[in-house]
């Protein structure tokens, strides 16, 4: 889930597991049958305490890139799986919040939080996927525009 302000400021949260690893809101299904767009409402909510479906951030906000990526998990998280499971399928997201939107961090997952331009904001991420998808944040969301026409 890729956090971003209509000028691209992009949020990153550094992991409590792992300081001085910066990442984006992640997160998985609590079920088998839980929708993607339901478990991005809840993990936002959960790591972020931003709410998707209020005035300030409504459900229009969240964009479904329909990209999926099949990654290898990093050891040092494969715990967290089943016997066996090595690689993981994450599915990209994006959401627009307002600038200066507070943000309350589930302190047991993450350090500190930060905004930076779209480009610093890449370079910050430790995961190659995750800083791709906010590299391709501005395209993804001109194409997603032209889709929906002007306003």
């Amino acid at each position: 889930m890729v956090i971003h302000t209509p000028d691209l400021e992009v949020l990153l949260i550094e992991r409590a597991d792992q300081p001085g690893y910066w990442q984006s809101v992640t997160g998985s299904k609590d079920r088998v049958d839980e929708a993607l767009a339901h478990t991005c409402l809840r993990e936002v909510a959960e790591e972020t305490g931003i709410q998707i479906g209020t005035p300030d951030v409504p459900l229009e906000a969240l964009l479904d890139w329909q990209l999926s990526n099949i990654y290898e998990i990093y050891p040092v998280w494969r715990y967290r799986y089943g016997p066996g499971v090595t690689h993981n399928t994450e599915h990209v997201f994006s959401l627009c919040v307002p600038a200066g939107i507070p943000v309350q961090l589930a302190p047991r997952e993450h350090l500190r939080h930060g905004w930076w331009p779209w480009r610093e904001a890449a370079d910050r991420c430790f995961s190659p996927s995750n800083a791709e998808a906010i590299l391709q944040l501005p395209q993804r969301l001109r194409a997603a525009a032209s889709v929906v026409g002007p306003r």
